[in-house]
């Protein structure tokens, strides 16, 4: 007697099932990259800034060229930033408030901007998630207060 397969269901593997459990994982954190990345635009301390200072502040969030343009289409299209001839204009003015949305914690970090090594990280706290560690002077470079 064979084994037969309709009656065995559990012993039979889908080799789709693996990769399309790797695709969704991979979009749930492409989708959290994205939320992350438009929450930090939202809070841009800047009147405009060039496209090349943009693309630094979301490689704070992804450096995958895909999510990136994600990010920027979708600001775009939410109506978060303003996009002209390589000139990015933020539209919201809910800043950073270094008082109650940054936090401070001590231990060994590098800096998610320079790569510097920290022994205290400035975390941005933001409603898409929490973005850093930074160092005290790139987490002003990210909010836009430097």
């Amino acid at each position: 007697m064979g084994s037969d397969p309709e009656r065995n269901g559990g012993d039979r593997v889908d080799p789709g099932a693996a990769e399309a459990s790797e695709r969704d994982s991979a979009t749930a954190a492409d989708d959290d990259r994205v939320a992350l990345g438009l929450a930090l635009l939202e809070r841009l301390e800047h009147e405009s800034l060039s496209l090349a200072d943009a693309v630094d502040r979301i490689e704070t969030v992804t450096t995958d060229p895909t999510v990136t343009r994600t990010i920027l289409d979708q600001a775009e299209l939410r109506g978060i930033i303003e996009r002209e001839d390589g000139i990015i204009r933020p539209k919201s003015r809910q800043y950073v408030s270094f008082e109650q949305d940054v936090i401070t914690k001590e231990g060994d970090f590098t800096c998610q901007r320079c790569g510097s090594g920290l022994s205290t990280g400035h975390f941005i706290n933001l409603e898409a998630g929490e973005l850093g560690p930074f160092g005290s002077s790139c987490i002003r470079k990210v909010t836009g207060r430097e």
